[in-house]
């Protein structure tokens, strides 16, 4: 196994158990935030997204921080050191797929790579035929007494009307928005003859508000930076509520723009019965107006009561949502699983990687604080890469985290002495290697 193969795996490994993590903490705070508006619900799942992403990149040592964070409060002003011995498999779990061979870890790599590559080849695949249905279709002028009303729509969302292309296609079901460095607005054969002014009024609104925001090129942003975890079925459901909540911030945005909630609803009815009989063709990559299917929760938002969150309510709601982040995050690096594969593919190896706490320990020296060490007041935790010989006795050490060289010295001398039991498999003794931890700290 390649060290490339082995990142990919720890990657997908992790992603795993984090893409639901993040998940379960988004929908939670969108459910606070939805008190906020819809804006912030929105940002909660781009939020979601990017962790989902990144979490499964990261590699922070956490552990040692939290030791490091304890052992400097249980320091005292006396001189007298006390060596406290910890053994365990320091940073992370490294022997996460060790039961496996290294021929199906590496089929495993390679399938979850070609995964990634048919979502990258779908997505390129939509944009072309995407951007193939906009230089078809064929450019409209809205009508002469139409044109005042709607050049100040869009002057009101900060857009230039004679720059936006408005074009009808008879290859789309609904009105759609594409572009990323332009605007182009789709729509269906003959729609604009079918509108009342009023309804073509909430339809420009709302397509105002997605060009506004930009919401087709970071709609396609999502869907790049979301590769590595396309695969992930909660990772669909959060681009779901992204796309959701998005809909539902420009309806926001759209009604202020469009005579009021109450008209934009009606508007928004109206709209969806002429587009009732029709479904989006799916190979379109673009936002349209009834994108989300939350057709029901967006008439409904629109109706009830608006109710205003103050600065201090919005403020607290965020505030919490961030902590709410920040545990998820921390308890996603905490528990982080790493992968160390077998050196190959044979029964019984001539080495394999075991958690320490599996090995059950026959002698055990303690190891000495250094007279040094206490005067200066150093304290930390040492690890070491230990190998245990098939008769249990420890043949070799190397320093995997260093506090210093007299702390460093006294924990080998006193692992090197250790005996184990001979670790066997298939009833024959193997060296394995393993992660010891010996912990120096000065109490009071």
């Amino acid at each position: 196994m390649t060290h490339l193969e082995t990142w990919i795996l720890a990657y997908l490994l992790n992603s795993l158990w984090q893409v639901p993590l993040v998940f379960c903490a988004a929908w939670i705070a969108s459910l606070l935030a939805r008190q906020a508006g819809s804006r912030m619900e929105h940002s909660v799942w781009v939020g979601a997204l990017l962790l989902q992403v990144t979490l499964p990149l990261c590699h922070f040592p956490l552990m040692d921080l939290a030791w490091r964070i304890v052992l400097w409060f249980q320091s005292g002003t006396s001189g007298n050191g006390q060596t406290r011995v910890f053994v365990g498999p320091g940073l992370a779990d490294s022997g996460g797929m060790s039961w496996l061979s290294a021929k199906i870890l590496a089929s495993i790599a390679i399938v979850y790579v070609c995964s990634m590559a048919f979502f990258a080849m779908r997505l390129v695949w939509a944009m072309v035929r995407t951007e193939s249905v906009r230089r078809r279709a064929t450019p409209v002028e809205i009508p002469a007494d139409m044109m005042p009303p709607v050049a100040r729509c869009a002057h009101r969302f900060g857009l230039d009307f004679s720059q936006i292309e408005v074009s009808n296609t008879s290859e789309i079901a609904g009105p759609a928005t594409v572009g990323i460095f332009g605007h182009t607005l789709l729509l269906p054969a003959h729609f604009l003859n079918k509108l009342q002014a009023r309804d073509l009024d909430a339809l420009l609104a709302h397509e105002f508000a997605h060009m506004q925001r930009r919401d087709f090129a970071l709609n396609l942003l999502h869907g790049v930076v979301s590769l590595p975890v396309a695969y992930h079925p909660l990772l669909w459901l959060t681009r779901a509520c992204l796309a959701e909540t998005r809909e539902m911030a420009c309806d926001a945005m759209a009604a202020d723009a469009a005579g009021g909630r109450e008209t934009y609803a009606r508007s928004l009815l109206r709209l969806a019965a002429m587009l009732a009989r029709t479904t989006q063709p799916r190979f379109l990559h673009a936002i349209g107006f009834l994108d989300a299917n939350i057709f029901e929760r967006r008439i409904m938002q629109l109706t009830r009561t608006k109710l205003e969150a103050g600065l201090i309510r919005r403020s607290l709601i965020a505030a919490a949502c961030a902590l709410l982040a920040i545990g998820t995050c921390a308890s996603a690096v905490a528990l982080r699983m790493d992968v160390e594969t077998p050196s190959g593919g044979n029964s019984n190896p001539a080495r394999i990687h075991v958690k320490v706490d599996d090995l059950k320990i026959t002698k055990k020296v303690q190891p000495h604080y250094p007279a040094s060490a206490k005067k200066q007041r150093i304290q930390g935790r040492v690890l070491l890469d230990v190998i245990i010989g098939k008769d249990g006795t420890v043949e070799n050490i190397k320093i995997k985290k260093s506090v210093s060289s007299d702390i460093d010295q006294s924990a080998i001398d006193a692992v090197r002495q250790w005996t184990y039991e001979p670790f066997l498999l298939n009833g024959n003794p193997v060296e394995v290697q393993t992660t010891v931890s010996v912990t120096f700290s000065l109490a009071g």
